[in-house]
């Protein structure tokens, strides 16, 4: 619905859909969807809260998570500007508002996001207070109820946005273990980051009648295939159609849907009344080096960028004929595809077998199309799922090796459910029980980087990158254009310096002078030494004890644990 006034003083609203002018009051009460067409308004967090949770019931979280600048990020405007103006205009703190509530009776806790606030972005606050919301139903034994709306990870907060999927998951993951029920509520739009991951990757997932959802917008799939893209794609209805939702709800059932199952689901309350609350015990603290640790001296981030992407750098492939010894090659995922973007099967490392999953880009053109450029579809993410577990089920360590500029955008991707696979690696990787050590290689893009790298060690080369967006994605979104991506790529802080500094990465591993494309053969000796400097150790640790502390470590990226408030530099 568009109009002129604000919101509340408002006599009319134009709809969207079919431009029918509508009385305001006779439009909410209608719950904002369109009596002519049925068009569903984007509602605010307040206005949601007010439609689904019984009048009165709702207690907002009592601690609230410390707002963060953790990489000084400008574009033409410095961060804490845009927060500030997004808290005054909406009247929120964040852009996601949490607590416990009633919906028909029945207790849960809920997490409620508002796309007004950065677009709903996903930072380091919104992270912490989800995986509070989170924590908060296992300690009490509630379902959880998630209502999203997000355009994705929080560009202005870097890698340690992305690093957010992988927190909220592993709390879901913490509900899944102990039987505590999850139900998520897809609103118009779910994008990006939270698409693929916590909006997927609960126990039951409803889409409202009118969102849309998608790893990749529009605009981007556009832009990268030059296809135009089929009618009522990633809509609610698509999403039913190819099985990526359990069900389109129109916004006046919502509630009653909703109500219906936290009936059934709270059954199941007190069924395994045994299971300990999550542990949140400080985070060990990794020594910072290892072999092949950098001499010093950074390079530009925008040069570090262009060597990240040189074809010579050794590819997975390379490393798997030269770092490791005897590789078996496994493929397919086992339902239709076997993807040529991610390769990996059994190998041997120093004389102990491996499982070794890495995304494979090629050094030719021809090699580079073959493959997608390293750009994984959803086959290839559920292909490494089905090797990640084959590995748990066989006792075997896994080494990851990423390399990708992003996940696979392109129509079939969506069709196929790119945001759910992707989330469900994340989420099996949170609780695999067996050593798991990432090496960010050369280029780390996104969620299809992190679905690789949820790992008890995540090690990068000198020259490698890891970022929440390419810097030309950044430039084309907050700078007047793409020929700002040198600017995007320091504002970023992408480099293994820079992540090395945030604690996203554990160990940097150096690359013969001036870049591994030089010398790609001590390159690879390289990155076998660092693997097994990093897994031996992991080998002996208990089952229990590994997956503590790998949840420990990225329950770390929440906002209060970051420890830098907006404004401090």
């Amino acid at each position: 619905m568009t109009a002129t006034a604000p919101r509340d003083e408002q006599l009319w609203s134009r709809c969207a859909g079919c431009a029918s002018l509508l009385y305001r009051k006779r439009l909410r009460r209608n719950l904002d969807v369109c009596p002519e067409c049925g068009t569903h308004a984007r509602l605010d967090a307040p206005a949601r809260l007010a439609q689904l949770v019984d009048p009165g019931s709702f207690t907002a979280l009592p601690d609230r998570a410390a707002a963060v600048d953790p990489i000084g990020f400008v574009d033409v405007l410095p961060y804490p500007r845009r927060l500030t103006a997004a808290r005054a205009g909406t009247g929120l703190a964040e852009a996601v508002v949490c607590g416990t509530a009633h919906i028909g009776g029945h207790p849960c806790a809920l997490a409620v996001m508002d796309f007004r606030f950065l677009g709903g972005s996903l930072g380091c606050a919104v992270g912490e207070l989800i995986t509070r919301t989170a924590e908060r139903a296992l300690a009490e034994r509630v379902p959880l109820v998630l209502v999203t709306a997000s355009g994705g990870a929080r560009m202005q907060e870097g890698v340690l946005s992305l690093m957010q999927m992988a927190t909220v998951s592993q709390a879901v993951a913490a509900l899944r273990e102990a039987g505590v029920p999850s139900v998520s509520v897809l609103t118009d739009p779910t994008y990006g980051g939270v698409a693929a991951s916590f909006a997927t990757n609960t126990d039951v997932v409803i889409a409202e009648s009118g969102a849309r959802m998608g790893f990749a917008g529009p605009r981007v799939i556009r832009q990268v295939t030059g296809r135009e893209l089929p009618d009522g794609f990633q809509t609610a209805e698509f999403l039913l159609r190819h099985g990526q939702v359990d069900m389109v709800v129109p916004r006046h059932a919502l509630r009653g849907r909703l109500a219906a199952l936290l009936a059934t689901a709270g059954g199941r309350r007190g069924a395994r009344r045994g299971v300990p609350r999550q542990e949140r015990p400080p985070v060990d603290a990794t020594p910072a080096g290892g072999p092949g640790v950098p001499r010093g001296g950074e390079r530009d981030a925008w040069e570090t960028v262009r060597l990240a992407r040189h074809p010579g750098r050794p590819t997975t492939l390379d490393y798997l004929e030269s770092a490791f010894d005897g590789f078996v090659e496994l493929h397919g995922d086992r339902l239709a595809a076997d993807c040529p973007a991610i390769v990996g099967g059994l190998a041997e490392l120093a004389g102990r077998p491996v499982m070794v999953i890495g995304h494979q880009k090629g050094h030719t053109t021809a090699e580079l199309m073959a493959r997608n450029f390293g750009m994984a579809s959803p086959a290839g993410h559920r292909k490494a799922l089905r090797l990640m577990r084959l590995a748990a089920r066989w006792g075997l360590p896994v080494v990851t090796l990423v390399d990708t500029p992003g996940a696979d955008p392109g129509v079939g991707a969506e069709e196929q459910g790119q945001a759910a696979a992707i989330a469900e690696n994340i989420l099996t990787l949170t609780t695999l029980p067996t050593p798991v050590v990432a090496v960010i290689t050369g280029e780390g893009g996104s969620g299809g980087a992190l679905a690789l790298a949820v790992a008890d060690r995540v090690l990068m080369l000198e020259h490698a990158v890891y970022s929440v967006i390419s810097p030309e994605g950044c430039a084309a979104i907050l700078w007047p254009d793409r020929s700002a991506a040198p600017q995007a790529a320091r504002a970023l802080r992408l480099t293994s310096a820079d992540l090395r500094r945030l604690g996203v990465v554990d160990a940097l591993v150096a690359e013969p002078a001036p870049a591994a494309h030089q010398d790609p053969a001590a390159a690879v000796r390289a990155v076998r030494e660092a693997v097994l400097a990093h897994l031996l150790p992991l080998l002996d640790v208990p089952t229990a004890t590994l997956v503590r502390r790998r949840r420990q470590r990225f329950r770390r990226f929440g906002a209060a644990r970051l420890g830098t408030r907006v404004g401090a530099r």
